[in-house]
């Protein structure tokens, strides 16, 4: 069979893998049911829909036409890759808040359009502001609001 769109395939092959991976991850984690779901039943979910996106656009690769893989954008998906990797080192010593400051700012750097003026400047605070309240205070994911190394 002939691949007519490369974008659909290697993005259905990426699906697929990643739901072999997230599968392989909660293979040994208890279900649960829907009502009182266990730590496996999330993985299993989110690995099976993948599966099934996967499989769609993968079978979709071979039906419809579409533009051909272009270069890739090595800079944006670097400094993505560095925002998230640099919120995880930076969570627990520093904090929920300069971790997020760090992960919208250097996440923002990826992209050529973004600017820094007062409206990107409050929803920056905003956004954190909502983060800390939601997920900290509201959803009792154990972050520090303020890590180790300023004393928290």
């Amino acid at each position: 069979m002939n691949i007519r769109n490369p974008r659909d395939f290697w993005a259905g092959a990426i699906y697929l893998a990643l739901a072999c991976v997230v599968l392989w991850i909660g293979r040994n984690y208890p279900q649960g049911s829907s009502e009182r779901m266990g730590p496996g039943y999330f993985p299993t979910v989110l690995g099976s829909m993948l599966v099934l996106f996967g499989a769609v656009s993968v079978g979709r690769s071979f039906f419809r036409a579409g533009e051909p893989i272009g270069s890739i954008a090595w800079r944006p998906l670097a400094l993505t890759l560095s925002a998230v990797v640099l919120f995880a080192l930076l969570l627990y010593g520093a904090g929920v808040v300069v971790a997020l400051a760090a992960l919208i700012a250097v996440g923002a750097m990826a992209s050529r359009l973004s600017r820094l003026d007062v409206t990107s400047v409050a929803a920056f605070a905003g956004l954190i502001a909502f983060c800390v309240i939601v997920f900290v205070k509201g959803l009792g994911v154990p972050m520090p609001v303020i890590g180790t190394w300023f004393g928290g």
